[in-house]
């Protein structure tokens, strides 16, 4: 028996050395976020401005089927060049232009034919952190040609983009996933949307922020998941963090809060580090322990604050917004408990061995995922 054990031991070992050691697969991840487009319509000209990962574009990484560039194809060439400065990367994206202006369709609402666009101007963020996704702004405009409305869209491989038609109260808004077309956009004023519309338009921007693209916050929920399977003991977890998350989520999103990335991102890290740790010496949950998780749960939703505001909130619809993407990663969550249920839970929970050849190294795995992730937004940064 024990020379079992201290088998068990050494290839839980073994495996843990061998994630950390894996060089691929944290250190070159870059989260994908979608796109944000502003349209401006005037007499003469369609004026456009986009919020875009050039890199991403550039090394033609397809978009639509992937959360980050990691183990993406071409990764290597989008890590090329999220470290070119930003006047190198700029004559890059010029030269591209005939490319991506194919790719992009404003089309009269009656009409096949796209119209032709001309770029104006490109601002591109500084190199920075490389170990998260850079920002560059391009402007360009069509030819006006009537006063029929239009409809824009891109090509699926260039993932989602957020639509927001600037210069009237009430104009066309909309999260379009890859390839999908927008409404009719005109000088009229579009009926204004119902809160219930909005609310249920951004429960999916929240569930996709958790699955699939949130994989810290995913592995401090398994972390949560992992020290007991009793539901009374994950309730108070999960209660804690949602609680506290909620918290910070509306005072940031009012902008009574601000923190930068790189100050909350290491203390996410942390916190997955602390659960998974934790997991290893306590069989229970301790007085102090929803304590503890609920000061994460504050970090955690200054994470979430930092995405939503990357989307923006309707002003004329802020609270349904609000609760409709915090109810989104609520579910998200949920999946997240769900998916290892049936995968684990559901078959081997109750088994004597659940712990020892499940729970433990699967805590194990999350520490060295956190820990990694403290030293590459820190030191590494």
């Amino acid at each position: 028996m024990r020379m079992a054990y201290l088998k068990q031991i050494f290839n839980i070992t073994i495996l843990t050395l061998s994630f950390w050691l894996l060089p691929g697969y944290v250190a070159q991840s870059h989260e994908v976020l979608p796109s944000i487009a502003d349209i401006t319509l005037d007499r003469k000209s369609i004026n456009v401005k986009i919020r875009l990962t050039a890199e991403a574009m550039l090394a033609e990484i397809d978009l639509q089927t992937v959360s980050d560039t990691s183990g993406a194809e071409n990764e290597q060439e989008y890590d090329r060049l999220r470290l070119l400065k930003p006047d190198q990367l700029e004559v890059i994206f010029r030269q591209y232009w005939p490319e991506l202006a194919k790719k992009i369709h404003i089309r009269t609402a009656d009409s096949d034919n796209d119209l032709l666009l001309n770029l104006n101007a490109i601002r591109i963020d500084p190199v920075g952190d490389i170990d998260l996704p850079r920002f560059s702004d391009i402007s360009f405009t069509a030819p006006r040609q009537s006063f029929e409305p239009i409809v824009f869209s891109w090509d699926k491989r260039l993932g989602a983009i957020i639509l927001r038609q600037q210069g009237i109260e009430n104009g066309v808004t909309g999260y379009l996933t890859s390839g999908q077309k927008s409404p009719p956009i005109s000088d009229n004023l579009q009926p204004p949307k119902s809160g219930w519309f909005v609310f249920v338009e951004y429960i999916p921007i929240g569930f996709d922020h958790i699955l699939p693209k949130g994989l810290d916050h995913v592995l401090f929920v398994l972390g949560l998941y992992f020290l007991s399977l009793k539901l009374s003991v994950l309730l108070w977890q999960i209660t804690s963090f949602t609680l506290a998350h909620t918290v910070t989520l509306t005072a940031a999103a009012f902008g009574l809060v601000n923190l930068p990335a790189t100050v909350i991102e290491p203390l996410i890290a942390a916190s997955i580090v602390f659960v998974a740790v934790e997991n290893l010496f306590s069989q229970r949950l301790s007085k102090w322990r929803p304590i503890v998780i609920f000061a994460f749960g504050l970090l955690h939703g200054l994470g979430f604050a930092s995405v939503l505001s990357a989307f923006g909130l309707p002003e004329t619809q802020f609270i349904p917004a609000l609760i409709g993407f915090n109810i989104g990663v609520e579910l998200g969550q949920l999946s997240v408990i769900l998916i290892a249920f049936i995968l684990l839970g559901y078959w081997f929970g109750k088994k004597h061995w659940f712990r020892a050849r499940v729970s433990i190294p699967a805590s194990l795995l999350i520490a060295a995922t956190g820990g990694w992730w403290f030293l590459e937004r820190t030191l590494l940064a």
